[in-house]
């Protein structure tokens, strides 16, 4: 019988440590991201009421849930003591600009976290399918919040500029979603795969229709959620918050000609490295400003006695290679005409009707498949009868709405 019992007793030891390994593998990494992926268990067996109590007492206005998912994405973030020490520095930097962008669009602050588990809050970061810069933006996306892709800058890697592109993304999620961890859901696999988990689970709720999402998506809400809960938790994992590469105070200049970001670095002194990172949307590290186009330039913050020696290289051209602006553009979408106009054309909701694709609506309205995919945030080609597409009047308004009614 004793025997017996402690055969039972090993089997039932072996299980729990089969259990805990299987939770904590991590597969290999997704594109640039820090979202690894874990084996699903159907109980969670490791609750942590510290845990809960902490992310109930830091949440706002994203709701911070506890699951086993979550604590599984906490254990390997808590665990990645350097790499979020590191964030913890970086954010010195780029939490204020995340948050100045999204407040402007009256976006939680919380979101702010997000390009943590999108590129490690690196500005050059590119995943193998193309989506660039601190916010992970593909091109077509990019294009249609208004970044801009030439041979002399790539918008998706400026800090501020793809924080303001991002926030508007995001007004637009949660306008069509209703909830922020569809939103977050959203910006990771497009509203449209969204939508579809919602009609098949016939539920809001991310956590009941997270199994309709793509494999990546189901894990990166639970990312997200770990994230902001050790970013604000890390003296209760031994997290030591590394030193910025960056200074705390800089100044911002507007450029309206070519200016050397090598020359400048030389000029005031300092590591080219950094100085670049500064301005990292520049491709040739050259900031090409003009008259009709002026360009922005951070600097650290430096005295007026300073700034006197960096004035003539501020107030010269370069002269170094063509001016000429060539726009980027990826297989899919043509190239179009740079506008001088920073805002966007009038919109209207066309909505599908039976038998209708995305070649017939773009046919009606004068205007190409891949901008109806852009304007809507669709990763495929497919669209459900009563569905509603924003198609932007790109012709005039005259023009659109007499194809409407045609």
């Amino acid at each position: 019988m004793n025997k017996k019992i402690l055969s039972v007793s090993y089997c039932i030891l072996a299980l729990i440590s089969f259990s805990a390994v299987a939770r904590q593998q991590v597969l290999p990494l997704n594109d640039t991201t820090s979202v690894p992926e874990v084996l699903e268990l159907p109980k969670f067996s490791n609750y942590n009421y510290t845990y809960k109590n902490r992310l109930d007492s830091i949440q706002k206005t994203v709701p911070l849930s506890y699951n086993q998912q979550v604590q599984d994405y906490i254990d390997i973030y808590s665990g990645r003591k350097d790499m979020m020490g590191k964030m913890l520095g970086l954010s010195d930097y780029y939490f204020p600009i995340f948050a100045k962008a999204l407040k402007s669009f009256n976006i939680p602050e919380e979101i702010k976290y997000l390009p943590i588990i999108e590129s490690s809050m690196n500005p050059y970061a590119v995943s193998r399918v193309g989506a660039t810069g601190l916010w992970q933006f593909m091109f077509a996306t990019a294009k249609g919040y208004g970044l801009n892709m030439d041979n002399f800058v790539d918008e998706r890697k400026d800090p501020v500029q793809a924080s303001y592109a991002a926030a508007a993304y995001f007004k637009d999620a949660y306008e069509e979603l209703g909830d922020w961890l569809l939103a977050i859901a959203a910006y990771n696999c497009g509203m449209g795969n969204v939508k579809r988990a919602m009609e098949k689970s016939n539920s809001m709720d991310f956590w009941e229709l997270r199994r309709y999402l793509p494999k990546e998506t189901r894990n990166y809400v639970p990312a997200f959620i770990a994230a902001v809960y050790v970013m604000n938790c890390p003296d209760k994992h031994q997290i030591q918050r590394a030193s910025s590469p960056f200074e705390k105070y800089t100044d911002t200049i507007q450029v309206n000609h070519f200016v050397s970001i090598p020359a400048l670095a030389e000029a005031l002194d300092m590591d080219l490295d950094v100085l670049c990172s500064l301005n990292p949307s520049y491709k040739k590290k050259i900031v090409n400003g003009t008259e009709t186009s002026p360009k922005r330039l951070v600097i650290p913050r430096i005295s007026l006695e300073d700034f006197t020696s960096i004035y003539e290289i501020l107030n010269e051209d370069s002269g170094t290679g063509s001016m000429r602006v060539i726009l980027a553009s990826n297989s899919d979408r043509k190239t179009v005409k740079k506008s001088r106009t920073k805002s966007r054309p009038a919109f209207f909701y066309h909505k599908v009707s039976s038998g209708q694709n995305l070649g017939t609506i773009a046919n009606k309205y004068h205007v190409e498949v891949q901008d109806l995919k852009v304007w809507n945030k669709l990763r495929g080609s497919t669209i459900v009868p009563g569905q509603k597409l924003k198609v932007y009047d790109t012709a005039g308004e005259g023009s659109a709405r007499r194809a409407e009614r045609g």
